[in-house]
């Protein structure tokens, strides 16, 4: 059984707040091969006490005794205020319509506020054991290696939702964008990196008749997914003019049950932080630069990066992991 760490940002049950780290806490939750040890929020989809009640609130609906600890409130460096304007809340009412009757979730305390402390202590403490998966802003994540700089040795790996590198309309992801130094320091911490980026999770759909396929049984963790995941489908598909919505973090966790969802091949990254339009944009490239150009050959940092997904399988695992709930 793989022990996991979910650093997360969720937004279900959220008006405009995207559904996936929901679903893929609800993915990981469901496996029998995957063990949740600690859900830790960031500030990212959502301020981090927010995605911190979506958890707990999950959780309780469950009867689960999973620890939930808050985060980091902000970004390292980068100002905030950007991007809560543009990630808080849904300014046109006719699309706020689409979560009427959508149960918030419950006004529950976290475990705690110290997600860094938390998270690079469990690693630390246990070698070589968990899995550290960073679905949402890497704030803790960078916290936490500068705290614990035996953690980068000590984590199993980490598996990041975050960067794009070759799609139109997108010069960066929200995950790098909102706090480009501390994906900076994650990336060149030393750690062995799985890098699931955009270009990826964008090959990524799920439709309503896949969602009604998926959560038939009644089991209160499909009706979960469900319930906040319908709105998020009706407002992608009226702003992004999509046939569904994408499902981002949830190939995180496929990727975790069988690697066969998506293939990879390793790459040098970075992520620029030079203050501009492009600041937060990441980058990749194969073989090492040459030196008779004046570039340093080992810029960037070698991690595996995810490229082709298989969706019909990832909703195929998606399904089977929910029919197989008992209550």
């Amino acid at each position: 059984m793989k022990r996991l760490i979910i650093d997360c940002d969720p937004g279900n049950g959220i008006a405009g707040a995207n559904t996936d780290d929901g679903l893929a806490l609800a993915l990981a939750l469901a496996s029998p091969s995957l063990s949740v040890e600690l859900i830790t929020t960031v500030t990212g989809n959502t301020p981090s006490a927010l995605g911190a009640q979506v958890a707990k609130d999950l959780l309780q609906r469950l009867g689960l005794n999973v620890p939930v600890v808050q985060g980091a409130l902000q970004a390292l460096r980068e100002d905030p205020a950007p991007w809560r304007a543009r990630l808080d809340g849904v300014k046109d009412a006719n699309l706020a319509e689409l979560w009427r009757g959508v149960r918030k979730p419950q006004l529950l305390a976290a475990d705690g506020n110290d997600a860094a402390g938390v998270m690079g202590q469990l690693i630390c403490d246990n070698p070589g054991e968990f899995t550290l998966v960073a679905i949402g802003p890497l704030t803790n994540v960078a916290q936490a290696l500068q705290r614990y700089p035996q953690m980068a040795e000590s984590v199993a790996e980490i598996v990041i939702m975050g960067g794009v590198f070759a799609l139109d309309d997108y010069i960066k992801d929200t995950n790098f964008g909102l706090d480009p130094e501390a994906a900076h320091q994650v990336l060149h911490s030393g750690a062995a990196i799985t890098l699931v980026p955009m270009d990826a999770t964008t090959q990524t759909l799920m439709t309503h008749q896949d969602l009604n396929r998926l959560t038939t049984n009644d089991h209160p963790l499909p009706q979960f997914v469900r319930e906040t995941l319908r709105p998020w489908i009706d407002y992608s598909i009226r702003t992004r003019h999509l046939p569904g919505c994408w499902i981002h973090d949830a190939l995180v966790i496929a990727w975790l049950l069988n690697q066969r969802v998506a293939d990879g091949v390793d790459y040098f990254v970075d992520i620029e932080l030079r203050a501009g339009a492009t600041r937060g944009k990441s980058w990749r490239y194969r073989s090492p630069l040459r030196l008779d150009i004046g570039v340093p050959e080992q810029t960037g940092a070698l991690v595996h990066v995810m490229q082709n997904v298989n969706n019909p399988l990832l909703l195929e695992m998606i399904e089977k992991a929910f029919n197989q709930l008992q209550r």
